[in-house]
This record gives C-alpha cells, sequence and structure tokens, in this order.
C-alpha cells in the first residue's frame, strides 16, 4: 500500500503546514528525504476555480524530477490543463470529477498517455460525486461514476468525502472499498481526513491500493517514517 504526502498548494504557499514547510519545495524536500515514493501534488486555486499556481507547480515538479514521483491533481477537468501536467513532468494526473464524468475527454487521454498515467478523482458528499471548489451535487453515485471510468480504462481512484478534509477525524474507508469491490482491477486511494496511524492501519487493512496524508503530517500526528513503517 502507497502513501501519498500531500502538498497542497494555496497561493503559492502549502494549505495547512508550519513553519518551513509552508514553502512547496521544501515540504517536497522534507518528504523526500523521510523516504517516500510518491507525492500528492494539488493546486488548491484551480481546484476552486481561482487562479491557479501553474509557476509554482511547474516549479516542484522539477524539483521532484528523477527523485519520486508525483500525482497531481486539483481541478483539472479540461485536456490542456490536464496536457500541461504531463508537460511539467507529473507522473500521473488526476482528473477531476467534471472531467471524469466526460467519457470522450477520458477515452481520448487513456488512448494518448495510457491507463498507468492517469487517475480519476472522485469527490463525494453523502455518496453522490460533488466536484470540489463547487457546491454541486451531482445526479451520480460514487459507484456509478467509478464503474464508468473503470470501463473507459481507468484503474486508479483518487476518493474523497469532502465533508472530511482537513478533519482529522478519519477519512471515509468504508466507501473506498465500496468502489474498491467493484471488480475491473481498481486501485483505490482514499483521502480527506486522515488524522491518525490507525486510519492507515485500517485502510491497510481494507486492502486500498493507497491513501493521501496532509493535514495529520503538517500538525505532527506522525510522521513520514512512522506512516511507510505502518503501511509496510
Amino acid at each position: 500500500m502507497e502513501l501519498y504526502p500531500a502538498v497542497d498548494i494555496e497561493g503559492g504557499r502549502v494549505v495547512r503546514a508550519h513553519g518551513a514547510l509552508v514553502h512547496p519545495l521544501a515540504a517536497l524536500d522534507a518528504f523526500i528525504r523521510a523516504g517516500t515514493k510518491w507525492i500528492h501534488l494539488v493546486d488548491m486555486d484551480r481546484a476552486h476555480g481561482r487562479k491557479d499556481n501553474h509557476e509554482i507547480i511547474g516549479a516542484v515538479l522539477s524539483g521532484a524530477a528523477r527523485r519520486v514521483q508525483v500525482q497531481v491533481g486539483g481541478g483539472l477537468f479540461r485536456e490542456m490543463d490536464i496536457e500541461q501536467m504531463f508537460n511539467l513532468g507529473a507522473t500521473r494526473v488526476v482528473i477531476g470529477p467534471r472531467g471524469a464524468v466526460d467519457s470522450g475527454l477520458v477515452a481520448r487521454l487513456v488512448k494518448r498517455h495510457g491507463a498507468g498515467r492517469l487517475a480519476a478523482g472522485i469527490d463525494a458528499r453523502d455518496g453522490r460525486v460533488a466536484p470540489r471548489g463547487t457546491e454541486d451535487i451531482l445526479d451520480l453515485t460514487a459507484e456509478e461514476l467509478a464503474t464508468r471510468v473503470a470501463k473507459l480504462g481507468i484503474r486508479t481512484i483518487i476518493y474523497n468525502e469532502v465533508t472530511r478534509d482537513g478533519k482529522l477525524t478519519g477519512p471515509d474507508t468504508e466507501g473506498a472499498t465500496r468502489l474498491a469491490a467493484l471488480g475491473g482491477g481498481l486501485d483505490v486511494i482514499v483521502s480527506g481526513g486522515v488524522g491518525s496511524l490507525d486510519d492507515l492501519r485500517a485502510a491497510r487493512a481494507a486492502g486500498l491500493a493507497g491513501i493521501c496524508v496532509g493535514r495529520a503530517l503538517y500538525d505532527g500526528k506522525f510522521t513520514i517514517a512512522e506512516a511507510l513503517a505502518c503501511l509496510s
């Protein structure tokens, strides 16, 4: 099971970070030195419909080159923006929910880049798809969207129950497990609300492919080393 330390960028700084780690490149370096194999890099401004942080995203991707794999997300639903992330050096790009519902877009991207370099982001509220940065709740369940993108070739899902973001109350492991149980070889990464090593243990016991951790690391609830040891 993979650990994905989150570097969520808003206004050029890391959300909820303290001290030196508010600087994205510093957070990147610290996580790499601690031994992580992946970084979950998110442009929160783009996700909320504000001006994007493409320059600092590019700098982080440049700094990560040949050192760590980077999964990039945050409001990516336009083809040109997704292509830009690949051009900047992303290992994997997360197609946001507003893009994941577009079957034509997903099919084109899978054909061009291959399933291994793409993930579908599924933000949900009470089981229904609820794209981050909007007040929309779609007439579509998380399971329905996961099934749809799996048929188009997607194999990785980033699942986030949006009401748990930053709360440290635990991710929606049950919801993520339901997606993994749909079949089709889906690898489900759960995100949102991780607050303790017990949350990591629960996700591992559920057979999930990975877990994204943000605030818990910045608040010192546990370290990268402790998380990696827990998941190994």
